[in-house]
């Protein structure tokens, strides 16, 4: 996972300089030692209204946050990054706080078919709810725990293990920690499950990138049901890694 770990901090060290060189040169045309260009003059406008400059998000991953909820969510992020530094891998991965989702599950296969000498286009993820809440004191024997989804439109049931209607009133329900289990997927046995989407943001669109993963979408998890899945599908049932406040 170091190869992972380095791609999150070059795109987050690029994002922090661009935030703290923008934030430098507005201030310097306010007190008039240099030319309001129109990118600068976006910027501190942006951060009157309290929205996020285009100029961040241009260098950022995808948000829909005021810019106060970016600028505490963004500093998780990297005390989530510093601590994986400091103390190695966490035992429960926060998958919200990566900048390519995507990335990151590849390097979780990537392990497993090195490691079980499988190649990697025969893999794929099985799902396990498990009933730790937050967090998990060892890592799992093969795959990784993930936290920090947050189902949309349903909730889990923690007594049944499975996908159940809202409560009235909570459009969202944090999932507990999910275990992530790489495994061959032609061995696999999928029945009484909804393929649930999981996206970066309330969006639910996004645009594909040059590596051919999209901007929004992630993966399909597969949660346990006891109806027909159309029944959540006609519901727009899904996973979010973060909420727009």
């Amino acid at each position: 996972m170091n190869t992972v770990l380095r791609q999150e901090l070059i795109k987050f060290n690029n994002l922090v300089d661009t935030i703290k060189s923008t934030l430098v040169d507005v201030q310097k045309a306010i007190k008039g030692l240099v030319l309001m260009s129109s990118e600068l003059e976006e910027v501190f406008l942006s951060m009157s209204i309290g929205t996020v400059p285009v100029t961040w998000s241009k260098r950022s991953y995808p948000s829909l946050k005021s810019l106060a909820s970016y600028i505490n969510d963004l500093l998780d992020r990297l005390a989530f990054f510093q601590d994986w530094i400091d103390h190695d891998a966490p035992t429960v991965f926060w998958i919200s706080g990566f900048f390519f989702t995507q990335s990151f599950l590849t390097g979780v296969l990537q392990n497993y078919a090195r490691k079980n000498k499988i190649p990697i286009d025969r893999l794929d993820f099985q799902f396990e709810v498990t009933q730790f809440e937050t967090d998990v004191k060892t890592t799992p024997s093969y795959g990784v725990y993930i936290r920090g989804l947050y189902l949309e439109g349903a909730r889990w049931n923690r007594q049944l293990q499975e996908i159940d209607e809202s409560e009235p009133k909570i459009m969202f329900d944090l999932l507990p920690v999910m275990w992530l289990k790489p495994g061959i997927k032609a061995e696999f046995i999928i029945e009484y499950v909804y393929h649930c989407p999981v996206y970066k943001t309330s969006e639910r669109r996004g645009v594909l990138a040059t590596t051919g993963h999209s901007s929004n979408f992630v993966l399909y998890i597969l949660l346990p049901t006891h109806v027909d899945e159309s029944h959540w599908i006609k519901r727009g049932v899904a996973c979010l890694c973060q909420l727009d406040d």
